[in-house]
């Protein structure tokens, strides 16, 4: 399969522009679930800017009706 990094790129909100996995979808969710966490997609700009990407967050914002 065929990575689609550029079109990935298009709706990638990630704010950590030196990341090496930006773009690449299956390297940055296996990276965050390896670090109980979950990538920049999952949360709304302000959250994600934040930098904690922890479940806790996660589950604080769906509490909040935040996501």
């Amino acid at each position: 399969m065929e990575c689609k990094k550029e079109q990935n790129l298009k709706s990638c909100n990630c704010s950590y522009h030196s990341c090496s996995r930006k773009g690449i979808c299956c390297e940055c969710i296996g990276y965050h679930l390896r670090n109980r966490e979950l990538p920049a997609c999952c949360f709304p700009g302000d959250a994600e800017r934040s930098y904690d990407r922890s479940f806790e967050h996660f589950a604080r914002l769906v509490t909040q009706k935040k996501v």
